[in-house]
């Protein structure tokens, strides 16, 4: 429960028709297993405590009768363990019949919640037994305890605030509006639906669609619990296929006939913090009751996985697509920008890095979107003391197969003048040299526009504008930045895609060695050996950690605990805990100290769900302390340290 984690599980019990005795012994072995292995909130199916297919059987006083003795059973076996269980099954209450689940806790019936929408077409014929369940919620007695029966019940933890249930069933999650909308406006941040959906060809993919959709359209996780082996097989064939998804994202699921099991961890914080940043999601809890309940408090065990690589598909297809239509949305965006500038050229400083090197196969898109020659974009490298024979060597390469315009301009004079103008030592290795290369560049690139026509492209990514990795009023600098909001981790994707994408054989072998080559800034001289004086990730810390780390504290605002915590479970066996805690204050007070360069950047297009534009997604004071963060950082390395 710590770090808004909470171990869940959708389960399809064995059971026999009309058996109530068996099935509640049935339910109270899911329970104590689900206890054991650590789960707090375990959903079964729809009237499994009789089997969906009794049929006519519902109207038979021993079959309800046997349900509520079960369901005492169950509740004196819950007693203990720690845990909360929706159970389904019929409930003889004023007069008529319904369809309901019973949520319960420790020994205590929380609530019944009657199902709102009964099937009757094809062949359900809910109608035939149960009465639609209503929204006013009244106190009843059932199993011997006083309780809550109605539609409009919410179950709240006093220990974890974060978790608010809502129960729907079956049905309701196909109808036009299913009550989880409700719930989940109300305030549940979970929704467990107790169903018997039988299957038929295409259903499964069809149920797996509606539940992900509602959890995304809910913000909200949510289970599914179907009914499996021991349903009749009159008319009807159940395959326990139990869902569990996530803001959209499928965390677990039983595959039909299967295990009948689905378990994981839901980030209940995660949701809070989605809703919080929503401004289409509003609070309507009217006509609402919640319950409160205990839980006792306790450390999850993560199983669900964490991915090293947030920003980047694993899957190689999904991969393959979402390089594909940032390569499109980049090209679009800066040919809507050159169409709208008139400019005569594009111009681009060509490093023979991966950055520019992406900007360049951006443009080049541009150019066929606009119909206009490949020789409108302008390629200059700008050799200096730093400057490798490799690099220099790819980017002529890289532009020639490219069919761009490449020149060379050497700014080694005009550096050597500008050290003297204002009394710096060339001898003297500091961040004045390094800085005066990198403003070089930018007026060289300027002033070329200006005596073209044109405009300059700009090439840092959005792992660089995060951390502060570039020159104020240098490279950090442009017209328009297409690669702003892509990060550096997807950079090299997107880099490796257009190589496997390319017929040509020349194009695919310099991209090939532009990706093998190190990242560096080149501006500190070329060692004697020909190797690379400076590398990027030795100075500033690897890519796919600070890549890691912005995902999680811009997409999700997370401490800096429950993001080492995630950090160490997806780099498990690659990193230490102390590298990451290192690399973590890193990130944390690189990205503080570095937002005033964040606060004029250039234009540049939005990709994704993380971006740092100071006119968009980010806005943040450029004197904004961060003691708050380094304060709790603080605390993990004394734990750690002491461990």
């Amino acid at each position: 429960m710590k770090d808004g984690f909470l171990s869940v599980r959708a389960a399809s019990p064995a059971l026999r028709v009309a058996d109530c005795d068996y099935n509640t012994e049935q339910i109270i072995l899911q329970m104590r297993g689900a206890a054991a292995d650590g789960v707090r909130l375990l959903c079964l199916p729809e009237l499994c405590l009789t089997g969906y297919t009794c049929s006519d059987l519902f109207l038979q006083a021993p079959l309800t009768q046997g349900a509520e003795q079960g369901l005492r059973k169950i509740l004196e076996a819950s007693v203990g363990l720690g845990m909360v269980l929706l159970v389904g099954l019929p409930v003889a209450m004023d007069g008529k019949l319904y369809n309901c689940a019973a949520v319960l806790t420790d020994g205590r019936l929380l609530g019944l919640v009657p199902k709102t929408w009964l099937p009757n077409y094809n062949e359900f014929y809910e109608k035939r037994h149960f009465a639609a369940g209503q929204p006013e919620v009244k106190a009843v007695r059932f199993a011997d305890q006083d309780t809550l029966f109605g539609t409009r019940l919410l179950f709240a933890c006093e220990e974890m605030p974060s978790l608010v249930l809502g129960v729907e069933i079956c049905e309701d999650l196909w109808s036009p509006i299913p009550p989880s909308c409700a719930h989940a406006l109300a305030g549940a941040t979970v929704v467990a639906n107790l169903s018997a959906s039988d299957e038929t060809i295409g259903k499964d993919a069809y149920r797996r669609e509606l539940v992900c959709g509602q959890s995304a359209r809910l913000l909200c996780a949510y289970l599914y619990a179907d009914a499996g082996h021991g349903e009749s097989t009159t008319d009807m064939v159940f395959a326990g296929h139990n869902l569990i998804a996530e803001n959209g994202v499928l965390l677990s699921e039983s595959v039909p006939f299967g295990s009948g099991r689905a378990q994981t961890e839901l980030d209940l914080e995660r949701l809070q913090q989605e809703r919080i940043r929503n401004s289409s999601f509003a609070p309507q809890a009217d006509g609402y009751t919640r319950v409160s309940f205990h839980l006792p408090s306790a450390e999850t065990t993560l199983t669900r996985e964490i991915s090293p690589a947030p920003f980047v598909p694993q899957e190689t297809t999904a991969r393959a697509d979402r390089c594909e239509m940032i390569l499109r949305i980049q090209a679009e965006g800066l040919a809507k920008r050159m169409e709208h500038t008139h400019a005569n050229c594009a111009v681009i400083g060509i490093s023979g890095g991966l950055d520019s090197c992406l900007a360049l196969l951006v443009a080049v898109r541009a150019c066929r979107v606009l119909n206009c020659p490949t020789a409108t974009i302008h390629a200059l490298t700008m050799p200096c003391f730093g400057t490798s024979k490799r690099t220099r060597t790819n980017a002529e390469i890289l532009c020639e197969a490219l069919g761009v315009r490449f020149a060379e301009i050497d700014i080694t004079r005009t550096v050597q003048s500008h050290f003297d103008d204002i009394g710096q030592s060339p001898d003297c290795y500091d961040i004045t040299f390094e800085n005066c290369q990198a403003r070089v560049r930018t007026l060289e690139l300027m002033d070329y526009a200006n005596k073209n026509g044109g405009f300059v492209i700009g090439t840092g990514d959005l792992s660089e504008l995060a951390l502060g990795w570039a020159t104020y009023n240098g490279d950090h600098m442009s017209m328009y930045g297409v690669n702003a909001g892509v990060p550096k981790t997807l950079v090299r994707h997107i880099v490796q895609y257009a190589a496997d994408s390319s017929a040509d054989e020349r194009l695919r072998d310099v991209l090939l060695d532009i990706l093998d080559t190190p990242v560096s800034p080149e501006l500190l001289p070329v060692a004697t050996d020909g190797s690379f004086s400076q590398q990027t990730e030795k100075l500033v810390g690897p890519y796919e950690l600070h890549d890691f780390y912005l995902y999680y504290v811009l997409r999700f605002g997370f401490t800096p605990s429950k993001i080492f915590r995630l950090a160490k479970r997806a780099f498990d066996g690659r990193y230490d805990a102390a590298t990451l805690l290192y690399w973590l204050r890193n990130f944390y007070r690189r990205f503080f100290a570095q937002q005033f360069k964040r606060s004029c950047l250039p234009d540049g297009p939005k990709v994704g769900s993380v971006t740092l534009s100071p006119r968009a997604d980010w806005r943040m004071p450029s004197d904004a302390a961060n003691a708050l963060w380094l304060k709790e950082l603080d605390e993990l390395e004394a734990k750690l340290s002491n461990c």
